[in-house]
């Protein structure tokens, strides 16, 4: 007890702080309890700490708002990425629940401890919306060809005349019969085995009215004979749509269509391209 009063008895005991001004002032003499003065000395530490604390975080804030921002950006190009990736995805799932290539092909619309390391994060993704990408350019490249490629027959008949050599039918002479002809009854309409652009619809003197069509990836095909021509020269057509009907104009001897694919500039033999659907 005696010893808290001695304790108590020097925190109170005054001391003299005596300040002497520069000019002929007269001194002045301070006392103030030897607490007060370690309490004002506690008060300027804790004062003078928080000072330096806000100046540094002062300094470090743009710093920080900068990376805060600089992630922000990195996640939402993320998002955007991955959510792209899962379309795909859900795209590729769609076109590839068919069980055979032409479906596939027919369907196909050509209208990704710790710390997280965004840079290798990204660049992974990068890669991966890169072979995705190779994958559509592949499809649709694939699609492309598909479309163009001539399939099936253009008109429901019977094959009477086959592609080869034979002897002609209007003088006798032993020729190359260049395309195939299907017969048919006068009237029924020919539709277009692939996709592509009417190049040519018109009137030759031995193959009466002609419709050529050039389908692209080296493909063309003609339709010869026809009593008449459903379209125009530049007139775009998909696989299946009319192009003409059944005659016997030209050089014929009963209706039929006669019936051309060409290949990279050469007549070819059509029968491996009537398998299938028109």
């Amino acid at each position: 007890m005696d010893r808290i009063r001695f304790l108590f008895k020097k925190a109170l005991t005054p001391i003299t702080i005596m300040v002497i001004p520069h000019e002929d002032l007269k001194a002045l003499n301070l006392k103030v309890p030897f607490v007060g003065i370690l309490l004002s000395l506690l008060v300027l530490t804790v004062g003078a700490f928080q000072t330096y604390r806000l100046v540094v975080n002062g300094l470090k804030y743009p710093f920080l708002m900068h990376k805060v921002d600089f992630y922000t950006q990195k996640f939402s190009e993320w998002n955007c990425t991955v959510t792209a990736l899962k379309e795909t995805e859900r795209d590729f799932r769609k076109i590839f629940s068919f069980k055979t290539k032409d479906k596939v092909l027919d369907t196909i619309d050509t209208s990704y401890s710790g710390d997280i390391d965004i840079e290798n994060l990204m660049g992974e993704i990068q890669k991966t919306v890169e072979r995705v990408d190779e994958i559509k350019d592949y499809l649709r490249i694939q699609k492309d060809l598909y479309m163009a490629t001539p399939k099936g027959y253009p008109v429901e008949g019977n094959i009477s005349s086959p592609y080869g050599r034979r002897d002609n039918p209007i003088n006798g002479e032993r020729t190359l019969h260049s395309g195939v002809d299907i017969s048919a009854t006068s009237g029924t309409p020919i539709r277009v085995t692939a996709d592509g652009v009417v190049s040519y619809s018109g009137w030759t003197q031995s193959s009466g009215h002609v419709v050529l069509i050039e389908h692209g990836c080296g493909f063309s095909t003609a339709y010869a004979h026809n009593r008449s021509n459903a379209v125009k020269v530049g007139q775009r057509v998909k696989r299946g749509e009319i192009v003409g009907y059944i005659g016997s104009t030209g050089k014929s001897t009963g209706p039929h269509v006669h019936y051309e694919v060409w290949e990279k500039g050469k007549r070819i033999n059509p029968s491996k391209f009537l398998q299938g659907r028109s």
